[in-house]
């Protein structure tokens, strides 16, 4: 996927642009006086806003303003619109004041004279004052919404204005009618800069300061030269002998560090050969207009060959993010991404030049012709390898996520790489160039993502010391990539077309929040509820933690009254932290009142068991009819409560498996609880012995083992039973209270074994299940084995003697009946 973001350095001096437009932005904002007008009191005139507004309406109206025009508009409505906000918030402690007054008289009757006089001219008084207070508050609400509106309006003629100039069909470049007329004005503003130069080289003045600061300037020059022709070949050198004596996540961090000089270094080399010009004083109008222009040239033109290095780099042993196969493949790909970074700088100077001469529509379209042909042409060759390098990746199972993604890549260079180059030979220059340039811009902000992105890992990894694969799998990368890519939002916003006042506008309408009820919520109230909630929430869990610690264990409580507690305490201290930072935050907790009754509804509904099994938790809280480390059984299921959560239980059966059961099963269903209070239980233990036995010496042998078992309690006893006399033996039972019922088996199988050993000393027999069978028909056996055998009717000759027995009639299941008469003979 990242092999056709390489080709797009162009995001990278994007970024720090945008970043400087942003700081003149503040920093002009600040210096600018603003255009509103106050009273002496301080609050805003209104007489004159409604002159301002009328204007502003009057030129949207017309729409014959120039854009600058309607900027300047703009940015005046936008004053009065903050000066307005400010006053909305006038007398805000005094109205809460009086409405707290009037609320505490209650509500007005509803017949006349029905309350004495007394109040009833305190609630008027108040009243009175209370409108008089709002009256600034709702002039100033009045008069923003009107401000907002317009300056939405003007915002939607601006963009009309863009899409129309868009889509407007000029010149075709491919017209030869119009090529002298370009090439001529093109040549005209060389000549002027290069008259411009002599001109100035000529000037006895010029040169006396230019030998004044002409050891400077050589100095300068020769840096510059160094550092633009030489200094990136050093520091890629430099960066592959630092990195082969590194391995693992080190390397690429030490990579990624040095290989930024090879953007770093060219241009401070520009930056010096712009002061050496500067100094020399050569440079006319236009002169000046172009060396402006070289550092955003540089940029694009070093960054994409730093891109291009990075993304599919030479090395054979790694170092690269795109691994092609082959290395022509590479070779290919970074001199593709290099060219299109110097493509795009060459139209970041012709634009420039373009707005200072004033080109004409056919001027324009027939000179930026060949930038838009070289640059969808270096598209589609980036698309197709990205696309064949996909196809060779793919595996028995189909092409990943990211062989997909990469797929789509390469499909939309190459439908971009075609269009764009076609929509501007029809006429269209304006739709060519604003589809091709910002697709290579987004292009070089998804590689320089994608590039950062492996930095965070690597350096994730060296501070965790982990290997590449581990820190490959960790999360925190991972979040602060999200965080870049929503970061670089705004930015991709401003390379698509975006104006800085639509972004202030979005800033705008973020900060002003949202109506919740009464209550606006802003980003400074979600950020005073979250500091305050995650404060509250800490103290609750640090809270809890030193209650299960220290205090509850040294009380008497058992364990289950010392979990109750616990949670208890969470979730009180949960609640009072989510109620105490929403009252902090100025979030009115009546004015939700509606939508928490019509929520109800809903969770009346839709939630019900929800809530069922949450309340039912509480009751189990309270009522602690199960505590955790409880023997239980409920609804088939038995084992130990390891957890009680607000929604559901946790019960670990005995072949180590957990089961979920829902809170409200346990309060409602039948809950067995083997050890509720204590741990003592009883056990049954089934024996048979043959008839015959001496029922008496049985009764003393059983009772005697059982009585011997250490588990078995003392007081009460344990009781032998003569249950009854069953189909194949004499049937006891051992009854016993164990002091732990849960070595209820252990017992068990412990008194089995002793038994055993008893009955084999003492001569006891346990007998087997015996069985009778009775036959319906016997005489069938009788006449069958009485039967003479059928004479042969041929051959003539004896019969062949043989072992075999004679033949039976078959019985059928009806002719066998098998009873079980109890008398206990074979």
């Amino acid at each position: 996927m990242t092999r056709s973001l390489t080709f797009f350095l162009a995001a990278f001096w994007l970024a720090l642009s945008s970043f400087a437009f942003a700081q003149d932005a503040r920093l002009e904002k600040e210096e600018r006086t603003p255009s509103y007008v106050v009273t002496t009191s301080g609050a805003p005139d209104y007489a004159a806003w409604d002159r301002v507004a009328e204007r502003v309406e009057g030129a949207v109206e017309v729409g014959r303003a120039s854009d600058q025009v309607l900027a300047d508009l703009r940015q005046e409505l936008s004053d009065w619109r903050d000066l307005f906000a400010d006053a909305q918030a006038e007398n805000s402690i005094r109205i809460n004041t009086l409405k707290t007054q009037l609320s505490t008289l209650g509500p007005e009757p509803e017949t006349a004279g029905s309350e004495p006089a007394v109040l009833t001219q305190r609630r008027s008084e108040l009243t009175n004052k209370l409108n008089s207070a709002q009256l600034p508050v709702q002039e100033a609400e009045e008069a923003f919404s009107r401000a907002d509106v317009l300056i939405r309006e003007i915002d939607s003629l601006v963009r009309a204005r863009q899409a129309d100039q868009i889509l407007k069909l000029g010149p075709s470049p491919v017209n030869p009618a119009i090529w002298p007329q370009a090439f001529l004005d093109l040549k005209t503003s060389l000549d002027l800069a290069v008259n411009e130069v002599r001109k100035a080289w000529g000037s006895d003045a010029q040169r006396a300061d230019l030998n004044a600061d002409l050891p400077l300037t050589l100095l300068l020059l020769i840096i510059a030269f160094v550092l633009i022709f030489f200094s990136r070949v050093w520091i890629i050198r430099l960066g592959s002998r630092v990195r082969n004596q590194r391995s693992g996540p080190s390397r690429g961090v030490v990579g990624f560090a040095m290989s930024l000089g090879q953007v770093v270094a060219p241009l401070i080399g520009i930056f010096a050969l712009i002061k050496a010009l500067n100094l020399a004083g050569v440079l006319g109008l236009r002169g000046q207009v172009i060396v402006d222009a070289l550092p955003w040239f540089g940029f694009l033109l070093f960054g994409g060959l730093w891109i291009g290095t990075r993304l599919f780099s030479a090395e054979t042993s790694g170092g690269s993010l795109i691994e092609l196969p082959r290395v022509a493949q590479r070779a290919e790909a970074r001199v593709n991404v290099a060219l299109l970074g110097l493509l795009l700088g060459v139209w970041v100077v012709l634009s420039r030049l373009a707005k200072n001469e004033n080109y004409s529509d056919g001027t324009l379209a027939v000179l930026v012709f060949p930038i838009l042909v070289g640059s969808g042409y270096l598209l589609v060759r980036i698309g197709r390898l990205l696309r064949r390098h996909a196809d060779e990746q793919t595996g028995t199972e189909g092409k990943t996520f990211r062989e997909r993604i990469v797929v789509l890549i390469g499909r939309s260079c190459e439908l971009v790489g075609i269009a764009s180059p076609v929509l501007a030979a029809i006429g269209y220059t304006s739709l060519a160039v604003s589809t091709m340039f910002p697709t290579v811009t987004t292009m070089g902000i998804i590689a320089v993502l994608a590039l950062l992105h492996v930095f965070l890992t690597n350096l994730y990894g060296v501070v965790r010391k982990l290997s590449e694969e581990e820190a490959g799998q960790a999360l925190l990368p991972v979040l602060m990539t999200t965080v870049l890519v929503l970061l670089s939002l705004p930015l991709l916003a401003l390379v698509w077309g975006a104006r800085p006042t639509d972004l202030t506008e979005l800033w705008t309408t973020f900060l002003q929040g949202f109506q919740l009820g009464e209550a606006r919520v802003t980003p400074r109230t979600f950020v005073v509820f979250a500091l305050i909630f995650g404060v509250g929430y800490a103290a609750t869990r640090a809270t809890q933690s030193a209650l299960k610690a220290s205090i509850l264990p040294k009380t008497k409580l058992d364990k289950g009254g010392q979990n109750a507690i616990s949670v208890g305490v969470g979730y009180v201290g949960i609640f009072l932290a989510a109620v105490i930072a929403i009252t902090s935050a100025g979030i009115d907790l009546s004015s939700i009142a509606i939508i928490a009754g019509a929520l109800s509804v809903g969770i009346g509904f839709g939630l019900q068991t929800i809530v069922s099994n949450f309340v039912s938790g509480i009751i189990l809280l309270i009522e602690r009819p199960i505590s955790e480390g409880d023997w239980i059984e409920v609804g088939g299921q038995m084992g130990y409560v390891r957890d009680i959560s607000v929604r559901a239980t946790r019960i670990e059966t005995f072949d180590r498996t957990d089961v979920i059961l829902p809170n409200s099963d346990l309060v409602s269903g039948v809950v067995t609880n083997y050890t509720r209070g204590n741990s003592i239980g009883r056990v049954i233990v089934p024996v048979g012995v043959a008839y015959g036995s001496d029922t008496r010496r049985i009764e003393e042998i059983l009772r005697e083992i059982a009585e011997n078992h250490p588990m078995v309690t003392v007081n009460p006893p344990p009781n032998v039973v003569f249950q009854g006399f069953g189909a194949d033996s004499l049937d006891f039972e051992i009854r016993a209270i164990l002091s732990d019922v849960n070595y209820m088996l252990t017992v068990k199988s412990e008194i089995n074994h002793e038994i055993a050993r008893r009955f084999v000393e003492e001569g006891i027999e346990i007998p087997y299940a015996q069985r009778d069978i009775w036959l319906r028909n016997p005489e069938v056996l009788t006449a069958a084995a009485a039967a003479p055998l059928a004479a042969p009717t041929a051959p003539a000759s004896p019969p062949a003697t043989t072992n075999e027995p004679p033949a039976v009639s078959a019985l059928t299941v009806e002719d066998m009946h098998e009873s079980d008469d109890g008398d206990g003979d074979d």
